[in-house]
């Protein structure tokens, strides 16, 4: 925030971080916020709002113009979904990672998960492999539909799933396997509610880095986020970088379904983690039978790169040890900070009694609260 004098005026004091308990005024965002509520969406991206980001843009070398900020359009897109084991996951299709958590599923459907938890080595070893690939093709088809064809229902085909799961070696971990080939493509907030009637929400936004872009613009007090170091600079990539284009996505609010009623809602704040904590969380519930703060609470992985995996001390030295014998190296040492693990948020509905269950993750601040 040192870095811009509009950023450390807005979210500085005298040069530093707040201090724990002392009083944080931010005038410049409480006076954005009046404008908004007075004059909606116009005055954020045509009116007084969207001229000081475009101002201040133009004044510090940005490229964000007042055309820009008007011609803005968002969407009601159809979710994508997968049948795991009778349920039915619910995630936002791409430009967004959703997709990396439903291929997940679908390699992990075609084992025994709660036979193989009873070797712990060999139940992660799976889990680990299982989100490599769905990595790779992540990494290799997602990007703006508006620009691409991203091939979602051959990717999410229970073929594609069985080819992808043969690649697994139970002695052996993958070292960057490649995409399937088709033939025809941290500064994160989520909250969940369900209201009395049974109506849902799912929620996340993000700056995706800590503070975003660390850039405020001018005097709004609003932090302008580095979405766009998402995408890629390669001109072969479906996710290179064009005008009029959004960038590859991580945030993924989702939704489970069972018997056509609801019966989660949740989401896990963390970039990359995202897809890997909803598998985890659903495997800790649909297939070892948790609860829901249990299932949050439960030890995790984190898939980085290459044969790289972040590995809670909470997992038993002994499985960690079996682990990178079988060739997984884990890529930071002991006392990993459990908030690159992953904040898990949700509610769950009774499918009986249609009471409501919360859970929030303790790696993260946040709270489940009834009312």
């Amino acid at each position: 925030m040192k870095k811009t004098p509009a950023s450390a005026t807005n979210y500085l004091i005298e040069g530093r971080a707040p201090r724990a308990g002392e009083v944080f005024r931010q005038p410049n965002l409480a006076h954005t916020l009046r404008t908004l509520a007075l004059g909606g969406r116009d005055a954020f991206y045509k009116g007084e709002i969207a001229r000081a980001i475009a101002d201040y843009c133009e004044k510090n070398g940005g490229f964000i113009s007042l055309a820009d900020l008007a011609a803005q359009k968002s969407e009601w897109v159809e979710p994508i979904s997968t049948n795991y084991r009778g349920y039915t996951v619910y995630e936002i299709p791409p430009n967004s990672q959703g997709l990396t958590a439903l291929l997940t599923l679908n390699i992990l459907e075609g084992f025994d998960l709660a036979v193989l938890s009873t070797q712990p080595d060999r139940y992660y070893h799976t889990l680990i492999e299982a989100t490599k690939l769905a990595f790779a093709d992540r990494n290799r088809y997602i990007a703006d539909p508006a620009f691409s064809k991203v091939p979602v229902v051959e990717l999410l085909s229970k073929e594609y799933a069985a080819k992808r799961r043969a690649l697994i070696n139970p002695n052996q971990a993958l070292n960057s396997p490649p995409p399937g080939e088709i033939n025809s493509g941290s500064d994160t907030t989520y909250f969940t509610v369900v209201d009395k009637d049974g109506n849902a929400v799912s929620f996340i936004n993000s700056l995706f880095d800590a503070f975003g872009s660390g850039i405020v613009a001018g005097d709004t007090g609003i932090v302008l986020q580095n979405r766009g170091s998402s995408f890629s600079l390669d001109r072969a990539h479906p996710n290179h970088l064009e005008p009029g284009k959004r960038p590859f996505h991580t945030i993924i609010p989702a939704m489970v379904f069972k018997d056509n009623k609801l019966f989660m809602s949740f989401g896990v704040m963390g970039g990359g983690i995202q897809p890997q904590g909803h598998v985890q969380v659903l495997v800790n519930i649909i297939d070892l039978g948790m609860g829901l703060q249990q299932a949050i609470d439960a030890p995790r992985y984190r898939f980085t790169s290459g044969r790289g995996v972040l590995l809670e001390d909470e997992i038993p030295a002994t499985v960690i040890d079996r682990l990178i014998a079988l060739g997984h190296v884990r890529a930071s040492p002991p006392g990993v900070l459990r908030s690159s693990m992953g904040g898990a948020q949700a509610i769950m509905i009774d499918p009986v009694n249609g009471t409501l269950m919360g859970a929030s993750d303790p790696r993260k601040d946040g709270l489940a609260l009834g009312y």
